[in-house]
């Protein structure tokens, strides 16, 4: 992949269960992009590590890195706080490494709005179906079936900011969608057309709001 003096910096953003984190970690092993971590309030999931995955931290130490003004941008998701701190991110930057978010839309709008002075490429990640999006989150680690309520509740509300992004990329196939993510960014870095149909899109969101 084509890159200038500095990294660029990729945001993918879906509804919970959209399967961004996995296309992040593809993108990282794939196409070495650096996983921006961010800090959160929430308990470890199952498999999830310390320093890796997640600075884990307590509301106290989250609200104190807030005053100190060291995060790029923070939100409240589900009654728990995430931040992306401002340091680690321009130092890899401006090291010519290219850094990717998994972040939802409250983050994504923030950074947009800081107009840093680093390519920004922005995608958000839809389910096939609310069905599919549904099966997906009752099979994840998440078996509760009111915090599976609670993300399909809120799955309507995220999937109206799909137009503040410069791509949507429906996730039926992982490997197809990875490829669709990858194609983009590099005509993005190119200057060259891109094959990406926005009223196939704005039809598939309709039937998902519907």
């Amino acid at each position: 992949m084509p890159l200038k003096k500095d990294g660029i910096m990729v945001i993918l953003s879906s509804p919970s269960g959209a399967g961004k984190t996995t296309l992040v970690k593809l993108l990282a092993e794939r196409k070495n992009f650096k996983i921006s971590i961010s800090h959160t309030t929430r308990k470890p999931r199952e498999k999830e590590t310390q320093n890796k995955d997640y600075y884990f931290v307590d509301e106290l130490r989250f609200k104190e890195l807030i005053r100190n003004d060291e995060f790029l941008e923070y939100a409240k998701v589900f009654n728990n706080l995430y931040g992306t701190t401002k340091s680690p991110v321009k130092e890899k930057l401006k090291n010519g490494e290219n850094v990717i978010f998994d972040i939802d839309w409250q983050g994504a709008d923030q950074i947009k709005n800081k107009k840093l002075d680093f390519k920004l490429i922005t995608f958000f990640i839809l389910p096939p179906s609310k069905e599919i999006l549904f099966e997906r989150l009752s099979n994840r680690d998440m078996k509760d079936k009111l915090i599976v309520e609670e993300r399909m509740k809120e799955f309507s509300r995220d999937v109206l900011h799909w137009i503040n992004y410069d791509y949507v990329i429906i996730n039926d196939d992982l490997e197809v969608c990875y490829s669709k993510i990858v194609d983009l960014i590099e005509s993005e870095i190119s200057g060259i057309t891109k094959n990406y149909d926005d009223n196939f899109i704005r039809s598939h969101v309709e039937k998902l709001t519907s």
